[in-house]
């Protein structure tokens, strides 16, 4: 008997895997951040090759830059989305400014991020590599920090209850009610941030902003070199590199986590298949790293089940404050002097390098991208709202789909630009109609994901109730599934809203080698202004920009998110 239990805790094959597998991770994320203490000039003595042999060095330095950026988006989303969910004031300014972020282009943000980066660390590669990182996390936060705070919105009456019920403090809450509430959306909203970090790699690694030019090594850097030599086999082996690195950490981190995260559906029903994981799988057949596993978690559980000494009162129902009060009318009068005093700053310095005809012209080409941007969204909502809820209800298709749509999501609208280029110069096709494409390549898989997580969410006891009362055809789409997916779609859709006007910047201005066409739209304006170093344009391009988005969303997504909040919300 002794020895039974003597050998169950001697580790196994499946323990030597787990640390084999773990070990390797921590050899290659250090190789990695070592490289980046290297000196800036590095980059000038081994500069880009396209030689294939260099692509898993180029391969591990981007996977690793998007990794440390999705950490700090992580976190980012868990501060500002909580904050946003559950103080009213705050989530008066949180929010539009949300907005405003995810609308500004990643090249706005290199063109005043990046000579401060290189300014912290004088002469080191370092000061580059946070350029790039906090460019990529521009393209993965917002879109997590919208998930989180659409599901700490509509977290059901009957939990929020029930935690009243158990005298939950608001930390126990938060980790132990709604936190497990948000995971399904986060988990599927993580994976589209970092497919969304693919499709900005080429700007954020392969840095140009007017005096100042950077190349770091990675497939981004390839890509753009690719492109520049009209290389189309080097392009096809990023393409390669891209597909095998995209399989690798969906199978060792993305399919886990989605495993994980099913345990957390509302009101599963008992007969419902559940996503499976090899990774999962073997790490239960562990012993060892199973125990080790194990003490993590409890650990974990311990601090979610800490009670703050202020908290130790039995909690009363949350009360909704009042709008209008005294406190609101300070807290509103300040918001207004802060947004009119950066106006102001704004508005001079624009002036100080542009004048109303620049002005007028900003805001005819952001008339023609907004109408790009509409036009695209209602479209992708079209495709891809009914494929999202077929997937979404079926988990082992959306197993299959999984590292498919993860890969189509990352596919950066630069590789297309051979094609698109050589098309429209050969049969003399317009721009202004055929890049616009290139807007859904970033734009749809939003909507995709966000639907997919709300259809894997969706109750399977409605699903029953509607079989048992033969809710078929139009009736079970439009009183059943759409209802229930529609606050998640509401997130996707603004998401989406933001990505393609984020996206416009790529897709508006095509280049294959020395030959360039450009769309007429304000993402063109922007990359021209930033290629030229125009700071003051650059600015107007993005104040026109934010200005137009905060429109869309004040006008068309806020009251379709009020709606979703007030009618489609699980009481």
């Amino acid at each position: 008997m002794d020895t039974g239990r003597a050998r169950r805790r001697l580790p196994n094959l499946w323990d030597l895997f787990a640390f084999g597998l773990l070990f390797t991770t921590l050899i290659l994320i250090f190789q990695g951040a070592r490289e980046t203490l290297a000196p800036i000039s590095v980059l000038q003595q081994d500069p880009i090759s396209l030689d294939p042999a260099r692509l898993p060095e180029y391969a591990l330095r981007t996977t690793l830059r998007m990794l440390a950026a999705l950490v700090a988006s992580l976190a980012f989303t868990f501060a500002y989305g909580a904050l946003a969910a559950k103080n009213r004031r705050a989530e008066m300014v949180l929010v539009p400014l949300l907005d405003i972020l995810q609308s500004v282009p990643i090249l706005g943000f290199l063109s005043f991020t990046v000579v401060g980066f290189l300014a912290l660390f004088p002469g080191r590669l370092l000061g580059a590599e946070l350029a790039a990182i906090f460019a990529i996390f521009t393209s993965q936060a917002w879109n997590m920090t919208f998930s989180l705070y659409q599901s700490l919105k509509t977290v059901p009456a009957e939990l929020e209850e029930a935690a009243r019920s158990f005298h939950l403090s608001a930390w126990q809450r938060f980790w132990r009610l709604e936190v497990p509430f948000s995971m399904p959306g986060l988990v599927w909203n993580t994976m589209m941030s970092m497919s969304g970090g693919w499709f900005f790699v080429v700007a954020s690694e392969a840095i140009a902003v007017g005096a100042t030019s950077i190349e770091l090594p990675g497939i981004g850097s390839y890509v753009a070199l690719a492109i520049a030599r009209r290389d189309l086999a080097a392009i096809g082996w990023a393409v390669l590199a891209m597909l095998v690195v995209i399989g690798l950490y969906d199978q060792l981190m993305f399919r886990p986590l989605v495993a994980w995260s099913d345990k957390f559906r509302v009101e599963r029903s008992v007969g419902a298949s559940a996503p499976r994981s090899w990774v999962l799988l073997a790490a239960r057949r562990t012993r060892l790293f199973r125990r080790w596993l194990a003490t993590l978690a409890a650990l974990a559980r311990a601090l979610s089940r800490q009670r703050p000494a202020a908290s130790t009162r039995r909690p009363a129902p949350p009360r909704r404050a009042a709008p209008g009060g005294a406190a609101d009318r300070v807290w509103l009068a300040l918001v207004l002097l802060a947004v009119l005093l950066m106006a102001w700053k704004i508005v001079a310095f624009i002036a100080g390098g542009a004048g109303w005809p620049d002005v007028a012209t900003a805001l005819r080409l952001g008339s023609y991208t907004l109408a790009r941007v509409v036009v695209l969204v209602a479209l992708s909502s079209l495709l891809w709202v009914p494929v999202g809820v077929w997937i979404g209800l079926r988990p082992r298709w959306a197993e299959r789909v999984q590292p498919l749509a993860q890969f189509l999501a990352a596919f950066p609208a630069n590789l297309v630009f051979p094609f698109v280029v050589l098309l429209i110069v050969r049969h003399g096709l317009s721009p202004d109609i055929w890049l616009s494409p290139l807007m859904v390549l970033g734009t749809q898989w939003y909507i995709l994901f966000n639907v997919i997580a709300g259809a894997s969410a969706f109750p399977g006891d409605l699903r029953e109730v509607a079989a048992s009362f033969h809710v078929r055809g139009p009736s079970w789409w439009f009183k059943v599934v759409l209802p229930g997916v529609f606050p998640y779609y509401v997130t996707g859709a603004i998401t989406a809203s933001g990505a393609a006007w984020n996206t416009s910047i790529v897709a508006e201005l095509a280049s294959w080698g020395t030959t360039t066409v450009r769309a007429h739209g304000l993402g063109a304006y922007i990359a021209d202004a930033t290629t030229a170093g125009d700071h003051p344009r650059i600015v107007l391009g993005i104040a026109v920009m934010s200005l137009l988005v905060l429109a869309l969303n004040r006008l068309l997504w806020q009251p379709l998110y009020d709606l979703a909040m007030r009618r489609t919300r699980l009481e």
